[in-house]
């Protein structure tokens, strides 16, 4: 416990201020991330008949540039999300990792991301935010 105090006692008041403003940033990236793909997403994306074909009409090589950055952002989203769903830490840690694994490629991610959209919490926020820019709401079959 040493080691916790010295550590404690070490900080100043800016290093302080600073993680705080870094936590808040990145608080409110996550939760401006989130808003826009619940919002953007087709309203039968967690439909089991949803075919997704990710940048039809470009070539293969930005093609594949853009699903490896993809996959890695929602792999860093799925962990920042567990992380915000460790308690006594604020945010919005199941929506987050939805998000992520919204952006990743992995066989079996469909009954995930439907078990977590079908959480009746979950539902009723993102469908409230889908109406408040008026798009339908989710299609959950």
């Amino acid at each position: 416990m040493d080691w916790l105090t010295n550590f404690w006692a070490s900080l100043t008041a800016w290093q302080i201020l600073l993680a705080v403003a870094l936590f808040v940033f990145s608080l409110a990236i996550s939760f401006l991330s989130i808003a826009v793909v619940m919002v953007k997403i087709p309203e039968n994306y967690f439909s089991p008949h949803y075919v997704q074909d990710f940048m039809p009409d470009k070539p293969w090589l930005v093609r594949w540039s853009v699903v490896i950055i993809k996959n890695a952002f929602g792999a860093l989203l799925i962990i920042l999300g567990i992380i915000l769903s460790l308690p006594g830490i604020p945010g919005q840690g199941i929506l987050t990792i939805l998000l992520g694994l919204i952006m990743v490629d992995i066989p079996g991610k469909r009954p995930l991301e439907a078990k977590i959209i079908k959480r009746p919490s979950i539902l009723s926020a993102v469908n409230n935010l889908r109406a408040r820019y008026k798009k339908t709401p989710l299609v959950m079959d």
